[in-house]
């Protein structure tokens, strides 16, 4: 709004109509080169969006790793419980054979039978303390791989989240660029339109000015003729007749020369608003901008706090 009062106050400092529109194409031209900053704005938003799509092709990369990190912490589980069962077959089979030694030293050795047993008793508690050892172990990684899963559903829900966060500001991008195009495309044919229009109304002038030099001359001339008719009025009044109907004419003729003016007053008017409207989109758009920019630092600050619980998660798994 400010803007736009400054350019009407200054086009009414102006006098005549061609300072008029030259400061008005003197400020298009501004506008122009406001528009090709936009445009290189928009590059280095381009730029961003390869950038956060080369961070999230990392991630993905990363996610990877980290489900080829799962799959062997689930066979070192299953090679653990594997072992597990060895030892407690093995427990098994040394009880067993035990019991035999047992009974056969109970029919040959009825002496060394209380050391015999005071043996089996510590076996058993040996073999208990490996039992619970084992269960406990595998209470822990039974947590563990519940902790990691559910870490890795916390992973696949944030990857999806910043897929539609990424897919959002793809369609805002895509929408700006046509705005911008569309704004463009409108601003060059706005401005053909305005130099052909400021053309016409040069050609118009000019030829305007020459026919009120004509005029004035035809007149300059009428008035001498009017004079010597004057002196030969008692003379002939045809050409009293005449010079009458010459006037009507010439009078027809600046009536019809004073309705082009106004035609072509209005038609620069409606150029000075389109101007107007010209530069109250150009603000809407600015606005626009800003708030993309807003939204892309988010993003950005999004990344970061991702990358950072990647690093955390990374060190847990380490």
């Amino acid at each position: 709004g400010k803007e736009v009062l400054l350019l009407m106050q200054a086009l009414n400092t102006l006098s005549t109509p061609e300072e008029k529109l030259a400061a008005l194409c003197k400020k298009y031209a501004d506008l122009l080169e406001e528009s090709r900053n936009v445009q290189k704005q928009m590059k280095i938003l381009q730029k961003k969006q390869a950038q956060v799509v080369k961070e999230k092709v990392h991630l993905q990369s990363e996610h990877s790793k980290a489900i080829l990190a799962r799959s062997k912490l689930e066979s070192l589980c299953r090679e653990l419980q594997r072992h597990n069962k060895t030892l407690k077959e093995e427990n098994m089979q040394q009880a067993r054979e035990e019991e035999e030694r047992r009974k056969e030293a109970t029919a040959h050795f009825q002496i060394t039978l209380n050391e015999i047993q005071a043996q089996l008793e510590q076996h058993d508690i040996h073999n208990a303390k490996l039992r619970q050892e084992n269960i406990e172990l595998g209470e822990k990684l039974k947590k563990l791989i519940e902790q990691y899963a559910l870490r890795e559903e916390h992973i696949d829900k944030v990857f999806k989240h910043k897929e539609l966060q990424q897919q959002l500001v793809d369609a805002k991008l895509q929408q700006t660029t046509q705005l911008i195009k569309e704004a463009e495309e409108k601003h060059q044919r706005e401005r053909e339109f305005l130099l052909k229009e400021a053309t016409e109304s040069r050609h118009k002038c000019e030829q305007m000015k020459q026919q009120e030099a004509q005029l004035k001359q035809q007149l300059s001339l009428y008035m001498d003729k009017f004079e010597e008719f004057q002196t030969t009025m008692a003379k002939s009044n045809e050409l009293f007749t005449t010079f009458r109907q010459e006037m009507e004419k010439m009078t027809k003729k600046i009536k019809k020369l004073e309705k082009e003016t106004i035609v072509w007053r209005t038609k620069w008017e409606n150029n000075n608003k389109a101007l107007l409207q010209m530069a109250e989109e150009k603000t809407v758009r600015d606005k626009e901008y800003k708030g993309f920019q807003i939204k892309l630092e988010r993003l950005e600050k999004l990344c970061r706090a991702l990358q950072t619980e990647r690093n955390e998660l990374n060190e847990k798994v380490e």
